[in-house]
């Protein structure tokens, strides 16, 4: 079965730093575009960051230059480095997969907490 499970979030202050992770199993890692979404609450679910399988990078505008997605197809593991946090970066942050050939699939992880707050 497939398994996205995530770990790194947490309480931290702002102009901290966190370093999620999500590891990836029953799946080729290496054909899987992967991307972290967050969630804050009362607001739609929204792309961080994406690294396809071929290793384009995607950023929304408002974690460019703090945040870096990287992935380590070794490991079957994906990660999101996030510097100089901000209040507004407080949300769940879901880890995603998508298959970048056909049969084109997606699976999702559980999601993990990141608060960031004094």
């Amino acid at each position: 079965q497939v398994q996205l499970v995530e770990s790194g979030g947490g309480l931290v202050q702002p102009g901290g730093s966190l370093r999620l992770s999500c590891a990836a199993s029953g799946i080729s890692f290496s054909i899987f575009g992967m991307g972290w979404y967050r969630q804050a609450p009362g607001k739609q679910r929204e792309l961080v960051a994406a690294i396809t399988s071929g290793g384009r990078l995607n950023y929304a505008d408002s974690v460019k230059g703090r945040f870096t997605i990287s992935r380590d197809n070794a490991k079957n593991t994906v990660y999101l480095q996030m510097n100089s946090l901000k209040p507004e970066d407080t949300a769940v942050y879901y880890c995603n997969a998508r298959r970048d050939i056909v049969p084109f699939r997606e699976y999702w992880g559980q999601g993990t907490q990141v608060t960031v707050s004094s």
